[in-house]
């Protein structure tokens, strides 16, 4: 055994010894046979593919000790473009001769021990044809290890340093050495690879995990022969693989193969010749890729420039002839080479353009817009140098310069550049140009680190400078700009600076304002991209601090989720929230929590599982939360297969539950290719506006009243002012993460908007317009746009560059000319009343066209040669409109001509393909392309291949094809080749003459692999073409519309009955006649359709206008039956709890009205039967609900019941609301049977004709008319068509029976006869509520329009439930929906929805403002027709924030309740205004004699007392009574008025910001307007929706004691001869006992003050409160600041609320 080892051994290390890295002997040629080729295309044979080939002889001979020369000999070069494999390669004789003496060029390089080292060669030769031979040198690149056979290690190629691993192994026999090493280019420590347009990307790694857009690998086979001095390379293959999809390559993708073959075909003695001696060698780097031009060259198009300024000339001049009246359909690709051409030009030549076409407009613009697109610090410097000399405009240098800094390619120059630009004074004095290159300096700054990792710090320490110097002046707009910038760059060297300005972390953030903070917070954004973990801990410390602004913490924890919490912090989070104070946070974290639980994108995967769990811990606390609170929004859809996903994210921040948020932040992600970019972020804060917009503008300048406010606060034990919120709206885009604007709009600035829009200026501008139009104009816009521009380009083996790129471009234009004439002339300085009394006549032409062009490229792009496979998308629209209007005021009189516009019938077109192109510089005209699926495809793949795919797509392309491949047939290949798909749809509006037709066309990959990137691959075109129609030529289209009295004089088609009608009406008439007078016959037509029997009953009313008494029982009978059809019905459908439930509900009803006493007895009648028929119908709905009981649904049942109960009452009570109305005299059939048609009794009010006008003078097209007959307060409006024999039509007809009910009809059809429906509006009260219902009833509907409707009711049964609906199937009345409405009270709906099979119902719905009804239709009248201040009254009652006291129980307005033990004879701040504007304050105050509660209001200039007297309310004002009788009172300076309501009396004030105080014998009443919450303190409360921090006392501290919390809103008195007649303070008291506290005796104060009597008086009635305190050790003294020391411990302490002093006190 020890033998067989050693003998192992002993071979091993002499095999090992014999591997030797390749060596080349001196003095010797070696001489090698060379092929490559570079081919791109779809795997599959038979689809074309593009590629280019290089074959030639190489020469390798020693120059140098370790130094080579390596010459190509009879290079030539291949291009390919055609079907893979049947076509060949095509020689590209021109550019091999144009490159042969470059490529014959030696070149040298070092070598040993098998790497090459530095290469060499002269500087005539390009880097593209030197990148070619680094491609051949890569190939002898060999790190053979001489102890492994096996290993890997990271390999320097042409590609960059890649993983590459090494397999050797001997073939003994033939004395060979065999070598293979591949390389995986997924995993490269340094890949040489160049992005342009992916700096706002971010890369999604757990995006990839599951499928790459992007993955290659090269595969390396030497033979190798062992000698002396080294190894021989015999053969050397290398092939290399690159696959790209945009959607994953694992579902279909494109492939760019790489191919290099090196045979040894000799030794050679001579040596390989050099080049002369006076040209000498250079270094030109190392094997490493070198870029060369190609970063100029687009790949879309091969240019061959000779003289750059000269083809720009002629270019510009294409582009301005071709583009006048619409955009030439090649515009856009003019433009990139446009952009190309100006990319290679020297600046020079640039300037000399500008100086040569500055002054034609149309040249300048295309100029203007194409320079950004250049990409270079020559952009910004052009229009740095131009703006500098004023020879361009402001507009034009803000929109260049925002196009410049994110086209171009941020290096140091041009970071040098902008910094250059923001700190010149000319660019400093305009504030848009300063923020767009603020900001655009931050984005430059952001987009060279994400190219430069290793990104100074120097870059951003010029705005830490200026951050610092504005903090110092207190200029806080510089302060937020600059924490604007930083927020752009992103640079984590910025994170110190911005911790100085966050609380907490800085000392200089005291001082600052909240929004600063909350910038400062967002500027950590993109900062937490790069440094996550650092981010985490300041987000978590400044969210945990309550005492923060909630808002700051909010702001915080987004910063904080977008960081990609980990499981531990996010259940840190869901534990602080159960315990947090602040419900707006805690709202907002938890929303934010449950939102990310239904995250699908693989980012947030963790995010999601994390907040999964903490979402059930928190939801049984946190689910239930107003809408009025904070919440986060996250809606998203990934699909993994394809890689492609979207996200959008709301927030909704608020700080005092108001309706106007305090900020609203959205945003927009996408993901594509493993990659995503938060495309679209827009942020609007609206702090203070709601108060600006609603509170009176300017307070009255009163100083006794803010002296009398301001010392009733001075009694407040500690009170501190709130801060006020500055009116202040400010809005923020972010684009790809980079903030691009921002604006912030106070009161200033919209009152200089009021003012300019209402002074003089605006009428010199709209005299001068008009005057314009009236002499004629015309003008052209165009706007050219490099819409994106993405390009990623890596090496190959063979050394010629491959590129993925996306090219979009985009030529807008518009042509407007527009001539006024007006009639008579309009005097010079006219006035704009002065146009109500002329003819104006207006003629328009308007030609807007877009053209856009897309390119998606994968191939080889260099300035010599491209070879690529290229998807192209053209869409051209164009959409031509010509007219003339003409206004005559006078007349009533308006028309609009459409003119028919010549030569343009398509108005759009798409079309999309995809080809293989292959073409040279020296040779353009020889370029060839080839479509990758040709028109006519026959397969070629194998049986087999097509089997394992039938099961697939079978059903779809096979038909009824087995899907087993044993009796597959064998011409399958053929059969299931997809054909061209086409489909030409046309419509034609005959009226109008017009023939559109949309005509689709498309043949893809698809039938080789059902992926969407096959589905691309091909040719697809879509037309849109509007086209005259067959026919009688249409000369225009008009549209007159007449109003008045001359609306008659415009009728073509007079609208009568017809001959057939008239027969069958005088048919109805003679048989109610025989009816009336034949009392015995029986009515033969009972069983006739609906129509005839409201024909019949309708007859008899109308006959019923005689005196005859039988005729009136008739038509009572009638009512009664009909009554209880109804019934018989409903009770299909409705239930109730019994009949005398619905009794008693309908007695309540019936209660608020009376019917007529002569139709009293039909009326009970009618009553009985409906009432009988009810409770029938109640016991039969009350069976089907105790089924529904036995299944446990109690609580549907129990709501399912009173939904119906409610709405039966509401049936009866409009019902009995319609009982004293005129429509008890006739129904809405008797009018429309008296004329059906109105055209014969009054003339139309409204005529409008639409006509399409013939050269053969016929009338065609569509008259409406509309009627009013003002005595049957009856509406008819009458659609027809004016053709001659045409009888369809559409005929509304509505009318007011009553003040409480609408009726109307809609019939469509022939002769209005097909369809038919009916509305009904009714009006009533359910017990006292008003309520409304409105029916819709139909006999038959068109298919169509059922199948929408029961689409709709399918929609709305699945989201009833989320919006807190309840839904139950039902059987109601068929052909019939019904919805109703109730007003439950001011503010709230009852809403009950019947279909014909399910009834839907929801109580309690908020409405946004305060119904005018009950209280508020009382406090509207003081606004009489004012209706603005009517409708900000009632928004701000619907949003008010109330408090009440009965007795001695409070509810605040955060809806707490506490038990208030009032001091006798001392006031409380019941509600005040906390800011420092002191708009209003409300005392309390209990009277001690008659235990009642006085309330005294000081608002404005005026003070208000109510108090009780008697079983009245005394009002005074500023100390003078006002009568009750004199009431209401309205304030004549401020908008305050005192009204009488019921027992008590109401103060209103809203633009104060005090709703309504309101006093009666029983209850008080507080309500504050919306924009006040937050702002308000005292007894009542913050109004912030806090009610965990509702105790809050004066001085802001936080109690848990309601009768400390209250005695605290005490004003206390001085002194017992005070004429207040208050004898209390509030004071400090000592603990009685003595504690220990921290191991010593300590003495105890109470840090909440208490209420004790003052010197002089006795205690008569106390109680016990619960109070703080702070301990001292005994021998210290107590210190003057007690009440904002620390609580130590709590007590109760004695408090003291009435009192008896002695007759001298002091």
């Amino acid at each position: 055994m020890r033998v067989l080892v050693l003998a192992f051994t002993v071979a091993l290390f002499v095999f090992l010894s014999v591997i030797a890295a390749p060596e080349f002997a001196t003095g010797k040629t070696y001489v090698y046979k060379y092929e490559a080729f570079v081919m791109g295309g779809l795997p599959e044979d038979g689809l074309a593919r593009a590629g280019v080939k290089v074959i030639s002889k190489v020469l390798i001979s020693a120059a140098a000790a370790d130094t080579f020369v390596l010459k190509l000999v009879d290079p030539e070069i291949f291009e390919y473009s055609g079907i893979w494999p049947k076509d060949a390669f095509i020689p590209a004789t021109n550019l091999t001769s144009a490159l042969a003496a470059q490529l014959s060029t030696p070149i040298k390089f070092q070598y040993a021990n098998g790497v090459v080292g530095k290469v060499f060669a002269p500087a005539g030769v390009s880097e593209t044809v030197l990148n070619v031979c680094r491609g051949i040198l890569n190939i002898f690149q060999l790190n053979i290890k001489k102890t492994q056979n096996v290993y890997e290690l990271q390999e320097l190629g042409v590609q960059g340093v890649c993983k590459t691993h090494y397999i050797i192994s001997e073939d003994a026999k033939a004395d060979r050495i065999l070598l293979s090493k591949t390389k995986d280019l997924n995993h490269c420590q340094e890949r040489i690879i160049k992005d342009i347009g992916l700096a706002y990307t971010e890369r999604c790694a757990k995006c990839e995990a599951g499928g790459k857009t992007l993955n290659g690998a090269a595969a390396f086979s030497y033979i190798m022969k062992p000698a002396a001095t080294g190894a021989l390379i015999l053969e050397a293959t290398a092939t290399e693989l690159i696959q790209f999809s945009p959607f994953n390559i694992m579902n279909g993708a494109a492939q760019m193969e790489a191919k290099q073959i090196l045979t040894f075909i000799e030794i050679a003695t001579a040596a390989v010749g050099h080049i002369r001696a006076d040209v000498p060698y250079v270094p030109r780097g190392s094997l490493q890729y070198e870029f060369d031009s190609e970063l100029l060259q687009t790949p879309i198009q091969l240019l061959r420039i000779s003289n750059a300024e000269a083809q720009i000339v002629e270019i510009l001049n294409h582009l301005v002839t071709f583009n006048v009246a619409t955009v030439h359909e090649d515009a856009p690709l003019k433009f990139i080479e446009l952009i190309q051409l100006l990319r290679v030009a020297r600046f020079e030549s640039i300037e000399a353009l500008w100086t040569r076409f500055k002054a034609k407009a149309d040249y300048r613009h295309w100029i203007l817009n194409a320079v950004p697109a250049i990409g270079t610090h020559a952009a910004l410097t052009f229009f740095k140098e131009k703006f500098l000399a004023g020879e361009v405009t402001i507009a034009e240098a803000a929109q260049a310069l925002l196009a410049s800094v994110h086209m171009v390619t941020a290096d140091l120059e041009v970071i040098k550049l902008a910094e250059d630009l923001a700190m010149n004074p000319k660019i400093q004095e305009n504030p848009v140009l300063r923020e767009i290159v603020m900001l655009g300096y931050g984005t430059l700054v952001a987009k060279y680190c994400a190219e430069n990792p290793t990104c100074p710090a120097e870059l951003v320490r010029p705005i830490h400078e200026l951050a610092i110097q504005a903090v110092a002046r207190g200029e806080i707009e510089e302060v937020i700009v600059t924490l604007k910038v930083l927020g752009n760059a992103g640079h984590p060297a910025s994170l110190k600076p911005i911790m100085k300005l966050l609380p907490g972390f800085g000392s200089a953030a005291a001082g600052l304002p909240q929004r600063v903070h909350i910038e400062a917070v967002l500027a950590l954004r993109n900062i937490a991209k790069k440094e996550p973990k650092m981010i985490q801990e300041m987000a978590v410390q400044l969210f945990m601090d309550e005492a923060l602004h909630p808002e700051l913490r909010m702001v915080a924890a987004i910063v904080l989720f977008e960081t990609k919490l980990p499981m531990g912090l996010v259940t840190t989070l869901a534990n602080v929230l159960l315990k947090e104070k602040n419900l707006q946070v805690a709202s907002f974290v938890y929303s934010y929590m449950k939102a990310m639980t239904k995250n699908t994108t693989p980012d947030f995967a963790s995010v999601a599982a994390a907040c999964n769990v903490a979402v059930k811990i928190l939801s049984p606390k946190f689910d239930r939360m107003s809408y009025r609170f904070s919440r986060a929004f996250y809606l998203d859809t990934y699909h993994n297969p394809w890689m492609m996903g979207a996200a959008a994210s709301a927030f909704y921040v608020n700080d005092a539950a108001t309706v106007f948020p305090r900020a609203i932040v959205a945003k927009a992600r996408t993901y594509f290719a493993g990659a995503y970019a938060d495309v679209l972020e827009l942020g609007v804060r609206t702090e203070g506006m709601q108060e600006a917009l609603l509170k009176i503008q300017k307070s009255p300048e009163n100083v006794d009243r803010m002296t009398k406010i301001k010392q009733v606060i001075k009694a407040l034990s500690e009170w501190r002012a709130h801060p006020s919120s500055q009116p202040l709206a400010s809005v923020y885009v972010k684009f790809f993460g980079q903030e691009i604007a921002f604006a912030n709009i106070d009161k200033a600035i919209i009152d200089q908007i009021i003012e300019l829009a209402t002074g003089p200026a605006i009428q010199s501008y709209g005299r001068n317009a008009l005057n314009a139009v009236m002499s004629g104009f015309a003008f052209h816009l165009t706007k050219p746009m490099l819409v994106a521009e993405v390009r990623r380009i890596f090496p190959t083996t063979v050394g010629l560059p491959m590129e993925l790129s996306f090219y979009t471009a985009a030529v807008a234009a518009a042509s407007v000319e527009l001539q006024a004439t007006v009639t008579p002339p309009l005097p010079e300085n006219f006035n704009a009343a002065q146009l109500l009394k002329s003819d104006i006549n207006i003629r328009a032409a308007i030609t807007p066209s877009v053209s856009m062009h897309t390119y998606a490229v994968m191939g080889v792009n260099t300035a010599f040669v491209q070879a690529a496979l290229m998807s192209r998308a053209r869409v051209h629209t164009i959409v031509p409109a010509k007219m003339e209007a003409r206004i005559d005021m006078i007349k009533g009189n308006f028309k609009l001509q459409l003119l028919p516009v010549q030569g343009i019938d398509k108005i759009a077109t798409v079309f999309v393909d995809t080809f293989a192109v292959a073409r040279n510089v020296e040779d353009l005209a020889a370029a060839k392309i080839t479509p990758v699926v040709p028109e006519e495809f026959t397969a070629q793949t194998s049986r087999e291949t097509f089997s394992s795919k039938i099961s697939s797509f079978a059903s779809s392309l096979a038909g009824d094809m087995s899907v087993s491949s044993e009796i597959l047939p064998v011409d399958l290949p053929s059969r299931i080749v997809r054909k061209a798909f086409e489909k030409k749809m046309c419509a034609v509006i005959e009226t109008f003459g017009i023939k559109a037709c949309t005509e689709i066309e498309s043949r893809n990959a698809a039938f080789i692999k059902n992926c969407p990137f096959y589905t691309i691959i091909g040719k697809h075109a879509v037309i849109v073409e509007v086209a005259p129609a067959a026919g009688p030529v249409v000369e225009k289209i008009e549209i007159e519309v007449q109003v008045g009295d001359r609306a008659a004089e415009k009728i073509l088609k007079v609208i009568n009955l017809s001959e057939e009608e008239e027969i069958l009406e005088d048919k109805n008439v003679l048989m109610k006649l025989k009816k009336i007078l034949v009392p015995g016959l029986k009515n033969s037509t009972a069983a006739s359709s609906r129509s005839s029997s409201s024909r019949s009953s309708s007859s008899s009313s109308v006959s019923s206008k005689s005196s005859s008494s039988s005729s009136s029982s008739s038509s009572s009978r009638s009512k009664s039956k009909a009554v209880g059809k109804a019934s018989k019905r409903l009770s299909s459908s409705s239930s109730s709890r019994s009949s005398s439930a619905s009794s008693s509900q309908s007695s309540l009803v019936s209660s608020s009205r009376s019917s007529n006493s002569s139709s009293s007895s039909s009326s009970s009648r009618s009553s009985r039967s409906s009432r009988s028929s009810r409770s029938r119908s109640l016991s039969k709905v009350r069976q089907l609900y105790l089924r529904a009981c036995k299944k446990k649904h109690h609580i549907v049942y129990i709501m399912l019941e009173q939904a119906n109960v409610w709405f039966l009452c509401l049936q009866h009570g409009l019902s009995t609301g319609r009982a004293n109305s005129k429509s008890s005299a006739y129904s809405f059939e008797t009018i429309y049977n008296k004329a059906k048609y109105l055209s014969n009794a009054v003339a139309p009010v409204v005529t409008i004709l639409i006509r399409a006008v013939r050269a053969d003078h016929k009338v065609q097209g569509y008259q409406i008319a509309a009627y009013f007959d003002r005595a049957t307060a009856r509406l008819q409006v009458i659609i027809a068509n004016l053709a001659e024999n045409d009888q369809w039509r559409i005929c509304a007809d509505g009318v007011m029976l009553s003040y409480h009910k609408l009726m109307a009809k809609i019939a469509w059809g022939i002769e209005c006869k097909q369809y038919q429906t009916e509305i009904t509006a009714e009006t009533g009260l359910v017990g006292k509520d008003p309520a409304v219902s409105v029916k819709v009833a139909w006999d038959k509907l068109p298919k169509s329009m059922m199948c929408y409707a029961t689409r709709l009711s399918q929609y709305i049964s699945r989201v009833a439930k989320e919006y807190g609906a309840h839904l139950a199937k039902a059987k109601n009345v068929r052909n019939q929906i019904r919805l109703s409405v109730a007003a439950a009270s001011e503010t709230s709906l009852n809403v009950v929805l019947k279909t014909p099979k399910r009834t839907l119902y929801i109580f309690g719905v908020h409405f946004p403002i305060a119904l005018p009804i009950g209280h508020t239709a009382a406090e509207l009248e003081s606004y009489q027709s004012n209706w603005a201040d009517k409708l900000s009254y009632m928004l701000t009652k619907a949003h008010a924030a109330e408090c009440s006291m009965v007795k001695d129980t409070v509810v605040t307005f955060n809806n707490r309740k506490y038990k208030n033990e009032m001091p006798h004879s001392c006031s409380q701040v019941l509600a005040q205004d906390c800011t420092p504007e002191l708009k209003f304050i409300v005392l309390l105050k209990r009277d001690q004699t008659e235990e009642q509660n006085q309330i005294n209001v000081k608002i404005g200039n005026i003070d208000v007392d109510l108090h009780p007297k008697g079983s009245v309310i005394i009002v005074k004002v500023n100390g003078v009574e006002i009568p009750i009788s004199n009431l209401p009172y309205q304030h004549p300076t401020g908008k305050i008025q005192i009204i009488q309501r019921g027992e008590g009396i109401a103060l209103h004030a809203p633009s104060h910001g005090l709703q309504e105080v309101y006093l009666d014998l029983n209850e008080l009443k507080v309500k504050v307007v919306d924009w006040m919450r937050g702002q308000t303190c005292g007894l009542c409360g913050k109004a912030d929706g806090e009610i965990r921090q509702e105790y809050r006392t004066p001085n802001e501290r936080l109690t848990k004691n309601a009768v400390s919390y209250a005695h605290s809103w005490v004003l206390s008195g001085k002194s017992c001869r005070d004429a207040s007649e208050c004898y209390m303070k509030l004071e400090s008291v000592k603990l009685e006992k003595q504690v220990v506290l921290h191991g010593q005796e300590s003495k105890c104060y109470s840090v909440e003050p208490v209420l004790r009597c003052l010197a002089g008086c006795m205690p008569v009635r106390t109680t016990t409160a619960t109070v703080g305190y702070h301990c001292l050790p005994l021998d210290r003294s107590c210190v003057s600041s007690i009440y904002e020391k620390s609580i130590d411990l709590s007590e109760t302490a004695e408090a003291h609320l009435a009192y008896c002093c002695a007759t001298h006190c002091v």
